[in-house]
């Protein structure tokens, strides 16, 4: 979706560029890691209700909400292969307000952030196993896992148990879809754009909800972790980048299918938030049996685990990278960029490290305390601000002297990332009216 619209096709070479390396299925990799981490229970959780309210009503807003995803990510790939800067960077060249609203936001977001991942991968590990320990325990557990697995790992290991558990995920949310038996005239009629009476912030939400996380952000450094750190790569990371969001778009589908059926013409409430999902395990057990529920259980886990795992490696990535940037400014130079974090020097760096602790250990209070107030109100607002923060600095970068003239944005991207960033302005605003102020 990117540079070709400005005159220079997108796979045309030039003097100063690699020539672009041949698209293959089997390089794919960092776009798994994206959907799996995008994803989590409470995405889940909002597409079944799309579905038992609406129907298949709002099919197409899961479907755009898809692309819109393909676009960001691809414009934060984009900007690493074509410049060799990080993400951080070019946030860094728009100015110091960028440097002090991730800054502010990294501290917050990881802390709430932390707390929610670690309970949400618990609830199905005490739904399996409900008499071994208390929920705060399989968090605690939770958190301590990832934090291992991700210490003494790297990029490499850490995307094949990724792609593994991705697998996990497609096969129960594929077959609970076609076991719930789905009405396909029904799906097919819901890919034409109409809005229910009072789904207008519900619809919005689901397009811009639905794997959009800081995630996206961490695209273009699991790209560099993967080896791809120019130009030449384009065209792989663009089949990578389809490829996540097909299989994203896959699991909305389903879990909006199971909506309908099960849930939308039985007139079954589900709880909102993670808890939900244990709701509709019931559901499918009373309706098909002990054994389909526990495997949605699986389902659920390797949901919730992919999202704090992905989170656990991805954001430490950028927070590392984050004081990097800061280290070069203070010296006057400019920090390591794409080469670095493919060598895999920022993963065993002591910054990357540090946020690893920080989103597991203090979070760790927030399981055996209520929320306090007033961070509740602080991580709503810094995270609604994410989004539109990520979807407008890429139309800047992307459109500025800073990324090489046959990379830049053509009409498409243009259109699709202004769009975007409008609409998560819209959400942006919402989340922060529906704070309990």
């Amino acid at each position: 979706m990117g540079g070709g619209s400005n005159g220079t096709g997108a796979g045309a070479e030039t003097a100063s560029a690699p020539p672009l390396r041949k698209a293959s299925w089997r390089s794919i990799g960092p776009g798994v890691v994206v959907a799996a981490t995008g994803v989590g229970a409470g995405d889940l959780v909002a597409t079944l209700i799309a579905g038992s309210r609406y129907g298949y009503t709002l099919m197409w807003a899961a479907v755009i909400g898809c692309l819109v995803k393909i676009s960001l990510a691809e414009a934060a790939g984009r900007w690493h292969l074509a410049t060799g800067r990080t993400l951080f960077d070019g946030w860094r060249s728009l100015g110091p307000w960028t440097t002090g609203y991730f800054a502010v936001y990294v501290a917050v977001w990881g802390f709430v952030y932390g707390a929610a991942a670690m309970s949400s991968s618990a609830l199905p590990l005490q739904a399996l196993f409900p008499d071994v320990m208390d929920l705060k325990w399989w968090a605690v557990l939770c958190g301590l896992a990832g934090l291992v697995f991700v210490w003494f790992n790297r990029y490499a290991v850490f995307e094949k148990v990724m792609t593994l558990l991705v697998g996990v995920m497609f096969v129960v949310t594929v077959y609970l879809a076609v076991r719930v038996t789905p009405h396909l005239g029904e799906a097919f009629a819901g890919l034409a754009p109409v809005l229910p009476d009072g789904s207008l912030i519900y619809t919005l939400g689901l397009i811009g909800g639905v794997g959009g996380t800081i995630t996206l952000a961490a695209y273009g450094y699991w790209v560099n972790a993967k080896g791809w750190t120019d130009a030449s790569w384009m065209r792989v990371m663009r089949l990578d980048n389809r490829v996540a969001y097909l299989t994203t778009g896959i699991f909305v589908i389903a879990m909006l299918v199971v909506g309908a059926e099960l849930l939308h013409s039985t007139g079954v409430a589900l709880a909102t938030g993670d808890k939900g999902l244990l709701d509709l395990t019931d559901v499918l057990a009373d309706r098909y049996g002990t054994a389909t529920a526990k495997l949605f259980l699986i389902g659920f886990f390797a949901t919730s685990i992919t999202s704090l795992i992905g989170v656990w490696h991805g954001v430490s990535l950028l927070f590392a990278d984050f004081t990097a940037q800061l280290r070069a400014r203070g010296a006057g130079g400019a920090a390591a960029g794409a080469e670095e974090v493919a060598a895999g020097a920022r993963e065993k760096s002591l910054p990357f490290r540090a946020y690893l602790l920080w989103l597991t250990f203090p979070p760790m209070a927030l399981l055996f305390l209520d929320q306090p107030f007033g961070l509740v109100i602080v991580y709503g607002v810094v995270g609604a601000f994410f989004m539109p923060f990520l979807a407008l600095t890429l139309v800047w970068l992307l459109n500025s002297s800073r990324t090489p003239a046959e990379w830049r944005n053509g009409r498409l991207s243009n259109g699709v990332l202004t769009a975007a960033g409008l609409l998560f302005v819209v959400l942006c605003v919402q989340q922060v009216r529906d704070l309990p102020w």
